[in-house]
């Protein structure tokens, strides 16, 4: 999340959500194994959220601000600007949710939510199982659907519920209205901020095991047109670097213990598709790059 010279890439919004974050897990007297224990999210990732590196999910701010006993409206607000500052785009606040307020235009890029109607009458994923990070991340479009907000999250719920019961027959709603980005709208942004890794919404085309023992995977989002890459047990100092055609390369380096513990993913890379993209491997020390092509 950080941009050139180490300034948090969303500016000052994200510094005050980050702060933010850390006066309430102070307020909690949580150590990051304790977060971790609480929430879904690791001790690496709160460490990034918790110091700017990252923008952290809507799900993770108001797990915090449950935990330190915070009425989330004002951190709820602060992620709002945040995410607009890192993705590039307006999007309706969650307070005109709460204040009844219908969602505002933002230009021809803004998500639209689906109607309550066609939600409660979607089925589950192809594979018959409603995913819990797919209804989790539906959840979230819910929450900035404006007047509609309350009807369509409640759709939702009985979606999730009864979709793995196969109750209710039919598609999810259209994917490309699950994502924050489409193809060079895509390029250099964060692809779980964008929504681009919904489970159902992405492949792995390549996946291996460097001579350090480090664990590299190709990523491509089919809805969103653009490629990642991934690391597993790195070392400080390792960077990995996707590059596709046409792009500039996109990379993302090991900077401490956390992000060694953690999987780290660059930003991602415009792709038509993931032929003729490289993984590449340059590890800590200097040593031998290592290449690998889908």
């Amino acid at each position: 999340m950080s941009g050139p010279g180490g300034a948090p890439r969303g500016g000052v919004e994200s510094s005050r959500l980050a702060a933010g974050l850390r006066d309430l897990r102070a307020r909690t007297g949580l150590s990051l194994a304790a977060l971790a224990a609480r929430t879904p999210y690791s001790k690496s990732s709160w460490e990034r959220y918790l110091n700017g590196k990252k923008l952290p999910p809507r799900d993770a701010v108001e797990a915090l601000c449950r935990l330190a006993g915070e009425p989330p409206g004002r951190l709820v607000a602060l992620w709002e600007l945040a995410d607009a500052a890192w993705s590039g785009r307006g999007r309706s606040g969650a307070a005109q949710a709460r204040d009844g307020g219908s969602a505002a235009a933002h230009g021809p890029e803004r998500v639209t939510a689906p109607g309550p109607a066609a939600v409660a009458a979607a089925g589950p994923p192809a594979d018959g199982e409603a995913t819990p990070r797919t209804a989790q991340r539906l959840a979230g479009l819910a929450a900035g659907a404006g007047a509609g907000g309350v009807a369509l999250a409640a759709a939702l719920a009985l979606w999730t519920a009864v979709g793995a019961g196969g109750l209710v027959t039919g598609a999810v709603p259209d994917a490309s209205e699950m994502t924050g980005c489409r193809a060079r709208a895509c390029d250099g942004k964060d692809p779980e901020s964008m929504r681009c890794d919904l489970p159902d919404l992405v492949r792995t085309p390549l996946e291996r095991t460097a001579a350090g023992g480090e664990r590299v995977q190709l990523l491509y989002g089919t809805v969103c047109g653009a490629a990642w890459g991934r690391v597993r047990d790195g070392r400080i100092g390792d960077r990995v670097e996707v590059v596709a055609p046409g792009v500039a390369p996109r990379s993302v380096r090991v900077l401490d213990r956390f992000d060694a513990e953690d999987a780290l993913v660059t930003p991602m890379a415009a792709a038509r598709g993931p032929e003729g993209v490289r993984l590449c491997l340059y590890p800590a020390g200097g040593g031998a790059r290592e290449c690998f092509s889908a």
